[in-house]
C-alpha cells in the first residue's frame, strides 16, 4: 500500500472544493482512486468528501503534505480534515467482559487481515479470555472493576490504553457504563456494540425487552460511544428476523451473529477513514 492515502474533509459547502482538492493532489502527481462526496445542502450546507488517492512523491509521515495542503486548500475553505496513509495503521484495543462472540470475530478478522489495524491488547473485567488472545499473541490486561472502585479501575484502563498508544477502542460487548470522563479522552474513538435495533431497547437486557414487546425483528447497532448511555452517533445496523417461537435465549442466540458482523463492519470502516461524523449522526463512504 506504499504510496497510497486518504482524505477525510468536512467543511461548509461552496463552490470550488472538489476542484481545489483535485488540483492541489495534481500537483503532487496523486491519482484519485475514489472520490465520495456528500452534502446536507448545495447552499451553505455541510459539505462531507472522501478522497483516496496514489502518489508516488507522497510517503509516511507526509508532513510536509499535510502543511501544503493545510495552507492552499484547507485553511482557505475553513476545512475540517485529515490525512492518513494506508501503509499505516491505527493502534487500536478490545474492551470486552464475559460474552466472547463479538471480541472472536474481530480476532479472527484481523488475524486474516481483514481490519487494517495495529491490534495493541485486549482489556477485560474478568480473566476468561486470557488463553483466548494470547493463542493470537496478544497481550491480555485483567483489571476488574470492584464495588466503588469504578474511577480507579477506570485510571487504570487508561493507563494501559496509553501505554499501548490505543488510537481506537473497541467495546465487544464491554458490559460496564464507561464515565463521562474516560469517554471523553476517546472523542469518537470508542465503538460500542449495542444488542438492539437503536432506538429501540436501549439500555440493560435489551433481548428480554424486545421478547417482551413481541417484535419480529431484532437487531444490533455498532455506534460512537458519547456520555449520554447507547444514543452516540450510528455508524452501522443490522436486523433479522424472528417469531413467536423464539424465546429470549433464542434471541441472543440470534442476535450475535448480528452484533458479530455490524461491530466488524464499523471498524472496519472506522480504519479505512470512511466515517465523518456530524452531531449525533454520521456519514459513511462507500460500503
Amino acid at each position: 500500500m506504499e504510496g497510497h492515502a486518504r482524505l477525510l474533509i468536512t467543511c461548509t459547502d461552496r463552490p470550488g472544493i472538489v476542484a481545489a482538492v483535485s488540483g492541489f493532489l495534481t500537483q503532487y502527481r496523486g491519482n484519485i482512486t475514489a472520490l465520495d462526496q456528500h452534502t446536507t445542502d448545495p447552499e451553505q450546507g455541510c459539505f462531507f468528501m472522501r478522497v483516496a488517492f496514489r502518489s508516488p512523491d507522497v510517503e509516511p509521515p507526509g508532513n510536509w503534505l499535510r502543511a501544503e495542503f493545510r495552507r492552499e486548500v484547507a485553511e482557505p475553505f475553513e476545512m475540517d480534515w485529515h490525512l492518513s496513509f494506508a501503509a499505516e495503521h491505527k493502534r487500536m484495543a478490545i474492551l470486552v467482559s464475559r460474552p466472547d462472540h463479538a471480541l472472536l470475530e474481530l480476532l479472527w478478522r484481523w488475524s486474516r487481515g481483514e481490519l487494517p489495524a495495529e491490534l495493541a491488547g485486549v482489556i477485560s473485567n474478568h480473566p476468561d479470555h486470557r488463553e483466548a488472545v494470547e493463542a493470537f499473541g496478544l497481550p491480555y490486561r485483567h483489571i476488574p472493576v470492584e464495588q466503588g472502585a469504578q474511577e480507579e479501575a477506570e485510571a487504570a484502563m487508561l493507563d494501559q490504553l496509553g501505554e499501548w498508544g490505543a488510537e481506537l477502542v473497541v467495546l465487544a460487548r464491554y458490559m460496564r457504563i464507561l464515565s463521562p470522563g474516560f469517554v471523553a479522552q476517546y472523542p469518537s474513538r470508542i465503538i460500542n456494540i449495542h444488542h438492539s435495533f437503536l432506538p429501540a431497547f436501549a439500555g440493560s437486557d435489551p433481548y428480554r425487552q424486545a421478547f417482551e414487546r413481541g417484535v419480529k425483528l431484532i437487531g444490533a447497532t455498532a455506534h460512537y460511544a458519547t456520555s449520554e448511555l447507547d444514543a452516540g452517533p450510528v455508524i452501522e445496523q443490522d436486523v433479522i428476523r424472528v417469531s413467536h417461537r423464539d424465546g429470549v435465549a433464542d434471541l441472543r442466540e440470534r442476535g450475535r451473529e448480528v452484533e458479530r458482523s455490524v461491530l466488524a463492519r464499523a471498524v472496519r470502516w472506522h480504519l479505512e477513514d470512511r466515517v465523518a461524523v456530524w452531531g449525533n449522526r454520521t456519514v459513511v463512504f462507500g460500503t
